[in-house]
């Protein structure tokens, strides 16, 4: 049997969603400029998180592994949208952090992207850009 990764969708308002997710709750709302009630990040906005989380995750855990010495890690995640249907057209993801060894971090994005699961879905499906870049 294949493994699974099930969350459950709950009706909390008019415009509001309630996310169970394990042991966690999110809201997920609309803007009120959109009709929502603001009471959490938009579905798209979440996707995005999920995407940048899920690579951080491995990135952080290929940094543990190693017992290096990066810390500081950011990572920022930019949609580029496309109308009509309205979709994700690009992502961007940027990442820096404190370290000097700018070949190093390379490496261990390299490994990240390979090992997160929202990478490896949209890889050839989605346009994402990883850029990088190590502060010292």
């Amino acid at each position: 049997m294949a493994a699974e990764i099930k969350i459950q969708l709950l009706q909390r308002s008019g415009s509001t969603t309630e996310a169970d997710i394990r042991t966690h709750r999110v809201l997920i709302d609309r803007p009120v400029e959109k009709g929502g009630a603001d009471a959490g990040p938009m579905g798209g906005e979440l996707f995005l998180a999920a995407l940048g989380g899920c690579f951080m995750s491995n990135l952080l855990a290929a940094i543990r592994a190693r017992d290096l010495g990066i810390a500081g890690v950011r990572t920022e995640v930019t949609g580029i949208l496309a109308d009509s249907p309205a979709r994700f057209d690009a992502v961007e993801v940027s990442v820096t952090a404190d370290t000097a060894d700018q070949e190093l971090l390379e490496k261990l994005v390299e490994i990240a992207d390979r090992g997160c699961i929202m990478m490896n879905t949209f890889r050839g499906k989605l346009d994402v850009r990883l850029t990088i870049g190590a502060r010292v």
